[in-house]
């Protein structure tokens, strides 16, 4: 749970050896009483770890090679060729004809899991560490966004809810405004070529990839499955046709495929004709690596992270200076007979076993220093004991650990509530009182609020305050003596049903009639102001522009002279909004019994605002 107990590289292993040293001092991060006992404990006084380290390799009947992978540029041919003697062949083809043959079956293996196994996508990233869904995924998920916004974005693509998402995509592309396909290669003549309908689209994008028609469908479920929330999204509105959303394009699972695969076509063409001036399709990538195996099996083995650091920097130098095996080809070939050469070894060898000394051999000697056992108690210890201990370590795995953290969280939080409820208990004001208080007044659980609270018990202690979620979780509409329209004031996804109704007022029409025209003028340019000029595009340039003079006016006056200024604001206000006389008006309880649907009342009954509160006062 709190140390690393991970397995080596062969690299690795040495830098803990040859570096830090870790054969002749005990981990540091083994705490200190452990330490204190391991070396009181241990019956050997002389570098206690390193018998440590030996007695485990003993027990588990492992040698170390005693090679440094840098030594492999040193080998002669005939140490190289003892290696390899294993994996040749009855007919004793030469080394870098095996090399050869072992590439184009490795290059065959990959090709054949596109469709079921893998997309194209993972073909490309495999020989060239390029993963095209990084580009394909925002632009993806802009587009699926804009379709299915359900009414909230300020902008959408035009003709959504008539074309759908496909469709509408497809008319709009060559339109927008952010130009994320201009430095792809012939895109405008892929676009033009597209289908009207989707599934000729997927149809279309497959055949051009040449997917075998067999893998179509494993090849579209593993595609849908490199973005599961999008897919499963758009798969459950399409079998869900009853799910209604403002202006609604009614996507379907063909319609996303179909620009998955476009877009993927698109990026696949820039990278295969960036690194090997070829098109992106099974038999174009099949023809160039059967002609190029060196070059394939140097970047499978790189980008896949089976190459010592000495081999990786040279295949990523050869990589980046070359390009392709169709240049520097000799050095191609000698790196992949590196790398043969590498895999052969017995430090390959070692690193590919079940149990070797970089990994069963590390742990184990990790876990007995934690433990606080020497090399007495590990020659104690059979083969199956220590075995058995590295299962009880692999049983134990990221998941099972992040479950126990999580237990122990939980744990832990409860506990501290119910420690704070029995030092609590009986130790509250109201259980030592002996009179009930003068009120008790319930406040939102809001800062502002809870400054009133405060100053309002400190001015008479016998008020007993309690917060609340604000407005008793009643939904409600709201609405300013200067605004135009209400506004529900109510947790989302929550619609308030009663309205709202004006209050009603004396005066003569004509002065009712302006009051109204002035207000509903003003909340429009309000909103206009605050609202449609960041949603308009051009507006929003233009009108920014003419009204920056006035708002640096605005500013200066309220720096300068904030009275004078807030009066002219007030008396501009009631030029534009005359003034006329007010009366409230008070709902009696016959009109709020008498409420219907079609003529909902003001407020709530008096049964409907006792529910409310005692359903408040119930909650935790």
């Amino acid at each position: 749970m709190l140390f690393d107990l991970q397995p080596l590289t062969v690299s690795q292993l040495n830098w803990q050896i040859e570096e830090l040293n870790v054969l002749d001092t005990v981990q540091a991060d083994v705490p200190d009483q452990v330490r204190k006992e391991l070396r009181a404990d241990s019956m050997v006084s002389d570098n206690i770890i390193r018998q440590l380290w030996e007695a485990i390799l003993t027990r588990l009947e492992m040698e170390d090679a005693g090679l440094h992978p840098e030594n492999l540029l040193d080998l002669s041919l005939e140490q190289a060729e003892e290696w390899l003697e294993h994996v040749r062949d009855g007919n004793m083809s030469s080394t870098h004809e095996r090399i050869q043959q072992q590439a184009s079956e490795a290059l065959n293996n990959l090709l054949g899991q596109v469709g079921d196994g893998i997309t194209l996508r993972g073909f490309i990233l495999a020989v060239s560490g390029i993963d095209i869904l990084d580009s394909v995924r925002p632009q993806l998920i802009r587009i699926c966004a804009s379709c299915m916004d359900e009414g909230v974005a300020a902008w959408h693509i035009p003709e959504r809810s008539r074309l759908g998402l496909y469709a509408s995509w497809r008319e709009t592309t060559r339109y927008d405004a952010n130009p994320y396909l201009d430095e792809l290669p012939n895109w405008q003549a892929v676009m033009a070529e597209l289908p009207v309908d989707a599934v000729d689209t997927i149809i279309l994008q497959l055949t051009r990839l040449e997917i075998p028609q067999e893998k179509w469908e494993g090849y579209l479920q593993r595609l849908a499955l490199e973005l599961p929330g999008w897919s499963g999204f758009i798969n459950w509105r399409q079998h869900n046709p009853k799910y209604h959303a403002p202006d609604d394009s009614k996507p379907s699972l063909a319609d996303y495929l179909a620009i998955r695969l476009t877009l993927d076509q698109l990026w696949l063409n820039q990278v295969c004709r960036e690194n090997w001036l070829i098109e992106a399709k099974l038999s174009s990538l099949q023809a160039y690596f059967q002609r190029n195996l060196s070059e394939f099996m140097v970047r499978s083995q790189l980008y896949q992270g089976n190459l010592p650091e000495y081999l990786t920097q040279r295949a990523e130098s050869l990589i980046r200076l070359a390009g392709s095996e169709r240049h520097e080809r000799a050095d191609w070939q000698q790196l992949a007979d590196l790398i043969q050469t590498w895999q052969s070894s017995p430090l390959a060898e070692q690193q590919g076993a079940t149990h070797t000394i970089y990994s069963s051999g590390w742990r184990l000697f990790r876990l007995c220093q934690h433990l606080g056992l020497d090399a007495s108690h590990a020659q104690a210890f059979q083969k199956q004991d220590l075995l058995q201990m590295l299962t009880l370590l692999d049983q134990f795995t990221v998941a099972e650990r992040g479950k126990v953290w999580l237990y122990a969280y939980e744990r832990h939080y409860s506990d501290s509530i119910f420690q704070a409820m029995r030092a609590n208990h009986k130790q509250g004001r109201w259980e030592k009182r002996d009179k009930r208080p003068d009120a008790q007044i319930m406040f939102c659980m809001d800062e502002r609020e809870e400054s009133v609270r405060r100053h309002l018990e400190e001015l008479n202690p016998a008020i007993e305050t309690l917060g609340a979620a604000g407005f008793f979780g009643v939904p409600m509409n709201y609405k300013g003596l200067d605004d135009h329209d209400v506004t529900p004031l109510c947790p989302l996804g929550v619609i308030p049903v009663n309205d709202v109704n004006e209050i009603p007022q004396e005066g003569s029409a004509e002065q009712l009639a302006a009051h109204n025209k002035g207000r509903s003028l003003y909340g429009r340019l309000v909103y206009l102001l605050h609202q449609n000029i960041r949603r308009n595009l051009l507006l929003s340039h233009a009108a920014i522009d003419l009204l920056a003079p006035f708002t640096l006016l605005g500013l200066l006056g309220k720096a300068i002279i904030p009275k004078q200024q807030q009066a002219l604001v007030d008396r501009l206000r009631q030029i534009l909004i005359p003034k006329v006389a007010t009366k409230l008006q008070f709902t009696s309880k016959d009109v709020v019994a008498a409420a219907t649907l079609d003529h909902p009342s003001l407020g709530f009954t008096d049964q409907q605002q006792a529910d409310r509160v005692a359903g408040l006062l119930r909650s935790p």
